[in-house]
C-alpha cells in the first residue's frame, strides 16, 4: 500500500481525494463509513469569501479567539486556503444552503461578520461528509474499509510504515504504507459529559504518542457551551447558530445573563460563554430563549435536526425554554504537526482534530473546525505524495508480528470494561473538566493511577479505546497541571490570570516541555 489513511471524516476523505493520483489509498475507519465528528458539526463552516478585507477578518478573529497562543502561519493558511476548497465542495455538489441563487451566510460567536456556510439548516457536517463520500467512492485507487479499528502504529528504526489492525470479526492484521496519515478525530469521550459521539476516544492521539511522537497543547479541550441538559437525555448540542440567529442565554430568574460577563453577550468566545453558564448554573437552571426569534422565524425549517430532537422531549426552539449546560466538544490540541501535516515522526501526518498546528491556539472560532479539516487535509496529502516521489524508501516485506499493548489485567467482561472507562470518564469530567485547581487535578493523577492497576489488556475494540482513552486523559492532565495560568478553554481557579508570555505545551514519552509562541 502506498498511503494508509486512518479516519474517514472531513480530513481523512479530502486526503484521501488528493492521495489518489499519487498512489493506492486505503482509509479505514472503527465505525461505518459517515459516522465521524464531520457528521455531527451542526453550525456550518466558516469561511471569508468575501475577498482580502474578509480574509482578513477571518485571520483577525480567529487569532483574537485563541487567547494569544494561535500559530499566525497556520491560520494565514487555514483562511487564505479555505475559499479554494470550500470552492471545491461546491464543484462536487455539496448542497449549501441558498437564497434567491446566492449561499446563505450566519454569524457565530467572536465572528466579526456573517461568513457560516450552513446545509440544510443544521446538519452541514453531514453534507460535507456525503459529497466527501461520493466523490471519493469514484476514485478507482482508494479502497475504503470500515468497522476496522487501528490498534497500533508500526515503527521501524525511528519511522512509521504502517500500522496494525483489528477487523469487525477479531482478526488482527497488519498494513504496510510508505505513509501514513492520522485524520481520527477527538478525543470527547475522555469526558462523561460530551457532544461527542461514542467514536471519539482519542485513538490517534493515543497511537502517536506510544510510537514516541510529539503533542501539543493537549490541556486545552473546549467546552460547548450549550449542550441540552436534561437529566437521561444525550447532551445533543444545541448549536451555536441559535446564538448567532438571536437566541439570548437567560439564568434561573429569567435575567439575561451574559449582559454580566462580556460586552459581545451571547456572541463572546466559547470559553468566555461556556464559564458564564457554569457559575450561573450553580443558582439554577440556565437556558437558551429563542422565543422572541422563533415569533418572527420558522425555526423549524431554520433548524430541523434539533427542532426534531426537542420534539422528542416535548420542546419547541419557538415556544419553550431550552435547558443548556456545558459539554466537552473540541480538541484544540493533538499530534504536533507543521503546516503540511508532517508529525515529528518520519513518515507520520496528521490532520483535522487529532492534530495540532496551534491554529486555534487556546480557544477555536467557531465553525473553523470543518475548515481545519479540509485545508490541512488537502496539504497533508500533498506533503505525502511529494514525500513519497522524492524518497527511495519503499514498503519491505516480511512484516514483524502485531505489537502487544503491556497492561494489567481485567476479566474480559463488556460490564466491567464499561464500569472501568466511566469510572475514568467521571473523574476527569469532575477534576480536569471546565474549571480546574492544581488540587483537584492531582486527585485527577492519583485516579488515573489507580485505573492503570486493573487497565484492559485484551484486544477487543473496547479495550483498545479504553487504553487510548487512559493515555489522553494522562496527558491532558500531565499538560493542565502544569500550565498555571488560565488561558482560553484552560481555566485555573488557583492561577485565574493569564501568564504574560504564551507557551505551547509538548509532551514526548511523558516528557513535558514548553515553546513560546
Amino acid at each position: 500500500m502506498d498511503f494508509l489513511v486512518i479516519g474517514a471524516g472531513i480530513a481523512g476523505l479530502r486526503a484521501a481525494v488528493g492521495l489518489a493520483q499519487s498512489g493506492r489509498v486505503l482509509v479505514v475507519t472503527k465505525e461505518a463509513l459517515g459516522e465521524s465528528n464531520t457528521a455531527y458539526a451542526q453550525g456550518g463552516i466558516a469561511v471569508a469569501m468575501g475577498g482580502e478585507e474578509d480574509v482578513a477578518l477571518h485571520l483577525e478573529d480567529t487569532l483574537a479567539a485563541g487567547d494569544g497562543l494561535v500559530d499566525r502561519e497556520a491560520a494565514a493558511v487555514l483562511v487564505e486556503e479555505g475559499p479554494q476548497r470550500v470552492e471545491e465542495l461546491l464543484a462536487w455538489g455539496t448542497g449549501f444552503d441558498r437564497e434567491h441563487g446566492e449561499l446563505m451566510r450566519t454569524r457565530e460567536g467572536a465572528h466579526s461578520r456573517s461568513r457560516i456556510l450552513h446545509a440544510h439548516g443544521d446538519a452541514t457536517g453531514r453534507e460535507i461528509a456525503v459529497s466527501l463520500l461520493h466523490h471519493v467512492r469514484e476514485l478507482s485507487n482508494v479502497e475504503l474499509c470500515e468497522w476496522t479499528t487501528t490498534v497500533d502504529l508500526i515503527v521501524e528504526e525511528g519511522r512509521v510504515v504502517g500500522a496494525t489492525l483489528l477487523d469487525a470479526h477479531g482478526s488482527l492484521r497488519q498494513v504496510r504504507a510508505r505513509a501514513v496519515l492520522l485524520a481520527s478525530g477527538g478525543a470527547g469521550q475522555v469526558y462523561s459529559e460530551t457532544t461527542n459521539p461514542a467514536v471519539a476516544t482519542g485513538d490517534g492521539i493515543a497511537m502517536a504518542y506510544r510510537a514516541g511522537a510529539e503533542l501539543m497543547d493537549m490541556e486545552f479541550m473546549q467546552f460547548h457551551p450549550t449542550a441540552f441538559a436534561r437529566e437521561g437525555a444525550p447532551r445533543f448540542l444545541m448549536s451555536e447558530a441559535l446564538r448567532g440567529e438571536g437566541a439570548w442565554l437567560v439564568n434561573a430568574r429569567g435575567e439575561r445573563l451574559m449582559q454580566r460577563y462580556d460586552p459581545r453577550l451571547e456572541l463572546a468566545p466559547r470559553d468566555i460563554v461556556a464559564r458564564a453558564i457554569a457559575r450561573e448554573a450553580l443558582d439554577g437552571e440556565v437556558c437558551l430563549d429563542m422565543r422572541a426569534v422563533g415569533a418572527r422565524s420558522d425555526m423549524k425549517a431554520r433548524f430541523p435536526g434539533i427542532s426534531a430532537f426537542l420534539a422528542e422531549y416535548g420542546l419547541e426552539l419557538a415556544r419553550d425554554l431550552i435547558p443548556v449546560l456545558p459539554a466537552a466538544h473540541y480538541l484544540m490540541g493533538g499530534v504536533r504537526t507543521d503546516t503540511h501535516g508532517r508529525t515529528s515522526l518520519p513518515g507520520l501526518y496528521a490532520a483535522g482534530e487529532c492534530a495540532c498546528t496551534g491554529v486555534h491556539g487556546a480557544n477555536r472560532l467557531a465553525s473553523n473546525s470543518l475548515l481545519e479539516g479540509l485545508v490541512f487535509g488537502a496539504r497533508a496529502a500533498e506533503a505525502m505524495a511529494s514525500q513519497v516521489q522524492g524518497s527511495g524508501f519503499k514498503v519491505q516485506g516480511g512484516a514483524p508480528k502485531p505489537q502487544q499493548t503491556a497492561g494489567g489485567s481485567l476479566a474480559n467482561s463488556g460490564s466491567e470494561i464499561e464500569d472501568w472507562i466511566t469510572r475514568l470518564r467521571s473523574s476527569m469530567w469532575r477534576d480536569a473538566g471546565l474549571l480546574r485547581s492544581g488540587e483537584g487535578l492531582r486527585h485527577a493523577q492519583a485516579e488515573l493511577i489507580a485505573l492503570k492497576e486493573s487497565i484492559p489488556a485484551g484486544s477487543t475494540r473496547r479495550e483498545i479505546e479504553a487504553r487510548n482513552l487512559h493515555a489522553v486523559a494522562g496527558v491532558i492532565v500531565q499538560c493542565a497541571l502544569a500550565r498555571e495560568e488560565s488561558r482560553g478553554a484552560h481555566f485555573r481557579t488557583d492561577f485565574p490570570g493569564r501568564a504574560a508570555v504564551a507557551r505551547h505545551s509538548v509532551v514526548r514519552n511523558s516528557e513535558l516541555n514548553f515553546a513560546e509562541v
